[in-house]
């Protein structure tokens, strides 16, 4: 019987979760919210079932479904862990989920770039709508002072780079089982990402432009603007890896959960270089700096 038992291949098969269910609920209950949400600050309303849903408590009701669902998943999948169930075939298919999601991200930023540039190169180009109309017939658009690309855009590039090598600082020192310089390293990421974010902040207040301005600052605010949510959920997630390397939980054999935030956390390096030099840099390139 107990060798009936003995598992005699390298797949875990799960146990029934609900969590893909109250995901896909909290999601649906999000993007409703969301609509309602956005109907409520613009003064509308959202009927149905002879209920106005034009209110922010929808959204956030779902957001916090959506975070308690992610609580509870991934520390259901730390715990298959811990119990032995990732063995080397799970581990490279956890990483192969992650490189998979990476790829999804590098095309999201795609459509941000494709959008800043198909309005940089071509400013002066009459389509359907009067595209000169909006720029003026040049890039940057008419009218329009820039931020000054050797001033905080640089300062957060070197802030960028910095969290990068002390990030691979934490996963050499934990491949060699030096504790100490595991947690120094994600601690002096984690305050770096802060510090980021915080400087991102004190220049969107302090923009020259605005986001419905022109289509300068619509495309400036949407490409920096997610890659600074992807910078705010890179520094949880590191976070997240750091109480977990207080607690002990890696190991330089099994430490996926630290390797997916580092692959994570190079990538929004790599993708805030292309900004950098992209929308700061080339993009308000000959335009007066305010």
């Amino acid at each position: 019987m107990a060798d009936a038992q003995t598992k005699h291949h390298d797949y875990h098969i799960i146990d029934p979760s609900p969590w893909p269910f109250t995901g896909s609920v909290g999601a649906l209950i999000m993007a409703f919210g969301g609509i309602g949400y956005m109907r409520y600050l613009s003064g509308g309303s959202l009927e149905l079932f002879g209920i106005d849903w034009a209110s922010p408590w929808l959204f956030f009701i779902g957001l916090l479904i959506i975070f308690y669902t992610m609580f509870c998943w991934w520390s259901d999948t730390i715990k298959e862990s811990h119990e032995g169930h990732h063995t080397r075939v799970v581990s490279l298919h956890l990483r192969y989920g992650m490189i998979m999601f990476i790829a999804s991200e590098v095309m999201f930023f795609v459509a941000w770039f494709w959008a800043f540039f198909d309005a940089s190169l071509f400013p002066g180009e009459v389509q359907q709508v009067a595209r000169a109309t909006f720029t003026g017939g040049q890039w940057p658009p008419e009218g329009i002072e820039v931020l000054d690309p050797l001033h905080l855009p640089l300062y957060n590039t070197v802030i960028l780079l910095l969290s990068g090598t002390t990030v691979t600082w934490a996963h050499h020192a934990l491949l060699h089982n030096d504790r100490k310089g595991l947690i120094s390293g994600l601690t002096l990421t984690v305050v770096l990402g802060v510090l980021f974010s915080c400087v991102q902040a004190y220049e969107y207040i302090y923009a020259p432009f605005g986001f419905k301005d022109s289509i300068y600052g619509a495309t400036f605010f949407m490409a920096t603007g997610f890659h600074g949510f992807h910078v705010l959920v890179g520094t949880i997630f590191l976070l997240v890896c750091l109480l977990r390397a207080m607690k002990g939980d890696f190991t330089p054999q099994k430490h996926f959960g630290f390797e997916a935030a580092a692959w994570y956390w190079h990538f929004v390096d790599v993708v805030w270089l292309f900004l950098f030099f992209s929308i700061y840099v080339w993009g308000g390139w000959g335009a007066p700096i305010h």
